[in-house]
């Protein structure tokens, strides 16, 4: 567990959660078309989203809403294994009051991307 919300600690969450994402049957099909051979930019855009989002670094620069909104076959069984992988590897990377924090940027962030698909928030994280 990281003691300290630093970059370096962002980026094994990170890594390690599209690593799982990477062999899971539901969600690498969806990623892989969407970002094919470019895994290494991908992984170092998420970096900087998420230090821009937990530690206000301004890194990140994109429009995450268009990006996701492009995507197609996207259902509610999407948004449900994305947060539940990301929660698992929030609590165990970070201790609670980081990992909620994490999760609950990652829920507003899920409930945005729904109402563009659904026009409702279908998964509550």
């Amino acid at each position: 567990m990281h003691s300290e919300l630093t970059r370096d600690a962002i980026a094994t969450l990170v890594a390690d959660f599209y690593a799982d994402i990477r062999r899971d049957a539901l969600l690498q099909p969806v990623f892989d078309a969407a970002i094919g051979e470019h895994w290494d930019e991908h992984l170092g855009r998420m970096v900087d989203f998420w230090c821009s989002v937990m530690l206000a670094s301004a890194e990140f620069k994109g429009n995450v809403y268009g990006k996701h909104m492009a995507l197609q076959g996207i259902g509610p069984e999407h948004f449900r294994r994305w947060l539940g992988l990301f929660e698992a590897h929030a609590r165990r990377l970070f201790a609670p009051d980081t990992a909620e924090a994490f999760l609950a940027a990652a829920r507003r962030i899920a409930a945005s991307l729904q109402y563009g698909y659904f026009g409702r928030v279908e998964v509550a994280g």
